[in-house]
């Protein structure tokens, strides 16, 4: 069955990188690219600030937590455990268009996915009743993590496991004081 789903994934990402353009080549590199997002970041804890006040520190600290928990388990266990090549490391290197260059050997599970789907759970459950277009972070986090695929940088499989590590970790980290502590 693994190597089922690793023919599969293989055969994903040859297909989908070869509908690379110029174009489509440019927004995903942007994309994939962390600082890009900065602004983007500053207004959503501009909105948590506005709407908490003085208890947005508890967000923050939560957010923090939360990247740092799904960025670590991804890239410093997870990574090394499973040591899977990324795709752009493997035998179909030589058939795939590389943007973006290649990053790190490994690259089960991804770290960006892990990352921006833990950032929209935890701002999502954070926000969501303040703001209505909240689960828009959601695409967001779609449209980072399939740049990923697009570049070769990740088999769709990591880029599954990682935004489904984002989330568990965002749920719980948000959850924890209410159903622990019973705050």
């Amino acid at each position: 069955m693994l190597q089922q789903i690793d023919i599969w994934d293989k055969e994903l990402i040859i297909w989908l990188n070869d509908k690379h353009t110029a174009l489509l080549d440019i927004l995903m590199t942007w994309a994939s690219s962390t600082a890009v997002w900065i602004p983007f970041y500053a207004f959503l804890l501009f909105l948590l600030v506005r709407i908490f006040g003085r208890k947005s520190v508890f967000y923050v600290f939560g957010i923090v937590l939360v990247i740092v928990l799904s960025d670590q388990f991804t890239s410093s266990v997870m990574k090394p455990y499973f040591a899977r090549l990324r795709p752009c490391h493997s035998e179909i290197a030589p058939l795939l268009h590389l943007p973006a260059g290649c990053g790190g050997k490994f690259g089960f599970a991804s770290s960006h996915a892990a990352n921006t789907f833990a950032l929209a759970m935890f701002w999502w459950l954070a926000l969501r009743k303040h703001y209505k277009a909240m689960y828009l972070l959601f695409v967001w986090a779609a449209v980072v993590s399939f740049s990923r695929m697009y570049l070769a940088a990740h088999y769709f499989t990591d880029v599954l496991t990682g935004a489904l590590i984002g989330i568990i970790f965002a749920y719980s980290v948000f959850k924890f004081p209410e159903k622990v502590l019973k705050i």
